[in-house]
């Protein structure tokens, strides 16, 4: 998903791209969760000797973005915020068998929340809610790919403990939104307009957070670099010289 974007960064900056414990070609860990995935990412930043840094906040990385971001702050040259969720504002009617399930966390409200780790549920993750003349340029061997890792040992029990995990961080919004109201990192927020999970109430809701953000929405889903990476690419690279010459 980020090859295109990388490639297109590299006048700008050095782009790591790891693959989140458990998803693509990295091993599950024992004990999967979001403050888990914050240190094994921190460990490798450390490890790779990375100071300042942009930060890309994506779905399930947003937890992990914001674990690095508010341990150290002075760290961040900025965020570039791509469907991610924060606020209240992004979770709409579709969210209510999860809400009930962290509200009761009984195997009947898993079950339901749980309902969308099927193939049909990862399919919909590039289709569903995005027009199909959007769409017909991604090929189905990404779902495909998708689907055979997420059945690989220990991954879909990962994918079960972060749907459970997300109750924790949305409990601690009022913590990352007076983080981005103290700090006002510099932002760039570039949004698919289809997305099928959060509602687009919550750009307004970040640009209320970070009222200098620069905004796009685009004609794109929730997987927006799969269609726009080549209009989100030169707003990235503008947005990293500028805010890395300002930072």
């Amino acid at each position: 998903m980020f090859e295109d974007v990388a490639s297109a960064l590299a006048p700008a900056a050095y782009v790591i791209a790891p693959d989140l414990p458990g998803f693509g070609e990295s091993d599950p860990l024992p004990d999967p969760g979001f403050t888990a995935f914050g240190r094994a990412i921190s460990e490798l930043l450390d490890r790779l000797e990375i100071g300042r840094l942009h930060l890309y906040v994506h779905d399930f990385g947003a937890p992990v973005v914001f674990h690095i971001a508010m341990a150290a702050p002075e760290r961040v040259r900025g965020l570039i915020i791509q469907n991610a969720n924060v606020h209240e504002s992004g979770i709409h009617a579709g969210w209510e068998q999860t809400l009930d399930y962290w509200a009761a966390p009984n195997p009947e409200n898993e079950a339901a929340a749980m309902a969308h780790l099927t193939f049909e549920g990862t399919r919909d993750q590039y289709l569903a809610g995005v027009p199909s003349d959007v769409t017909a340029s991604i090929p189905a061997e990404r779902w495909e790919e998708d689907w055979r890792v997420m059945n690989l040992p220990g991954r879909m029990a990962t994918q079960r403990a972060l749907v459970t995990d997300y109750g924790t961080y949305m409990a601690r919004r009022d913590d990352i939104t007076g983080y981005l109201a103290q700090w006002q990192p510099p932002g760039l927020l570039i949004w698919g307009r289809h997305d099928a999970y959060f509602d687009l109430a919550e750009t307004v809701s970040w640009m209320q957070d970070l009222p200098r953000m620069e905004a796009h929405i685009l004609d794109a889903g929730h997987l927006l670099l799969e269609t726009h990476s080549a209009v989100a690419a030169p707003l990235m690279l503008d947005f990293i010289e500028r805010s890395g010459r300002t930072a």
